[in-house]
């Protein structure tokens, strides 16, 4: 597990690009956060590091937004799903299972249909432009991962 402090949008963008550049496919990101805690703004640095050119956004209103780079990144918000049955309507399991980097905003709402392995992001307001973030892998496939992201964002400072 990583806890450290960003204090820019810069920072909490490079932070997301410096973890992207350990994914493989398949891997499944869910992000914790209240609103403006900075999900989309971690999304974006994550979208970079695997190489997507182009503007990335939120995608409240169509649910899922797909963007091409090294691996398709497929950015999942389920703020308007009630639950678990909803995601599975609409076919999340070609996104959870599927061969690119699936990152979910508001995943406590399907909880019931998370996949057994994950990084789970947890970003947390601590004013206008400081967010506490915690990046925790859950499942043995990604402690190895983890050690190497805080080897490449961090050095030896944690």
């Amino acid at each position: 597990m990583v806890d450290f402090v960003s204090h820019s949008v810069a920072q909490t963008q490079r932070c997301g690009s410096q973890l992207a550049q350990q994914l493989g496919p398949g891997t499944v990101i869910l992000l914790e956060g209240d609103l403006g805690a900075g999900k989309t703004t971690f999304t974006k640095g994550l979208a970079q590091g695997l190489g997507v050119e182009g503007y990335v956004n939120s995608p409240t209103f169509t649910l899922v937004n797909e963007y091409e780079g090294r691996l398709p990144v497929y950015h999942l918000d389920c703020y308007r799903l009630e639950n678990g049955r909803e995601a599975l309507d609409f076919g999340i399991e070609e996104y959870l299972y599927g061969e690119g980097v699936t990152v979910i905003e508001w995943p406590e709402r399907i909880r019931e249909i998370w996949p057994s392995s994950y990084i789970r992001v947890t970003l947390s307001y601590l004013n206008e432009t400081k967010r506490s973030l915690r990046v925790e892998p859950v499942g043995p496939e990604y402690v190895g991962l983890m050690q190497e992201f805080k080897k490449s964002a961090f050095g030896s400072s944690l």
